[in-house]
């Protein structure tokens, strides 16, 4: 079983990674394996609605990560997003990551890669707006179906560079919950596949425009 988890820093090796490091210690200690992609240093382009992944099965746009990511998601178990917070809200590069993402799979194919997997949210700041980028975040999830994680605190952890991390013991135990309370909902899940216990039908064919 593996968690895919998402750098959504541009520094590969900062505060962001220094917490998912954390918890890919404890998937280790739990038997899962992980894999941390980094959003990088190079512009992430927005999503524009161009419906296009509908057709080609994928976002049109392939010179970022976010087809690679969406292309593991598929056989991805659990999931952790993380960001940094620079102005009390989840970096911008990492919204328009997920709406591309979340989008793409969406409407490419019925949300296949993300729907029924546990999934949580991770956010790091200097100070305030860990728990506001957490709130934002979250909303990917439920739209797609996904099972929110929760920890023993808001996820979230202080810190400005790798170094300070250390600094928030809080923090730290917040996040190593966290990650054991997804090892054992992603065995939950892969206990009720064993059992022939499938996931829940989705109903569709209704949407409702307001002004229409």
């Amino acid at each position: 079983m593996k968690i895919l988890m998402l750098n959504g820093s541009c520094n590969p090796n900062g505060a962001t990674k220094a917490g998912l490091d954390e918890m890919a210690k404890v998937f280790a200690a739990e038997g899962l394996e992980t894999e941390i992609l980094c959003v990088g240093p190079k512009p992430v382009r927005d999503c524009i609605g161009c419906g296009k992944c509908a057709e080609i099965g994928r976002c049109v746009f392939g010179d970022d990560p976010v087809n690679d990511f969406v292309a593991k998601a598929a056989s991805a178990d659990g999931f952790v997003f993380g960001t940094p917070v620079y102005y009390a809200h989840p970096a911008g590069r990492v919204l328009s990551f997920l709406d591309r993402a979340f989008y793409s799979d969406m409407w490419a194919t019925g949300a296949a890669a993300f729907r029924h997997k546990p999934a949580a949210a991770v956010a790091v700041a200097r100070r305030a707006g860990t728990t506001a980028s957490w709130d934002v975040m979250n909303k990917y999830f439920g739209i797609s179906q996904m099972l929110n994680v929760g920890s023993t605190y808001w996820n979230g952890f202080h810190a400005r560079t790798p170094g300070d991390v250390p600094g928030d013991p809080e923090g730290l135990q917040t996040l190593r919950n966290l990650a054991r309370n997804m090892a054992w909902l992603v065995r939950c899940l892969a206990a009720a596949r064993a059992a022939g216990i499938p996931p829940p039908q989705t109903e569709t064919g209704n949407m409702t425009n307001f002004v229409r």
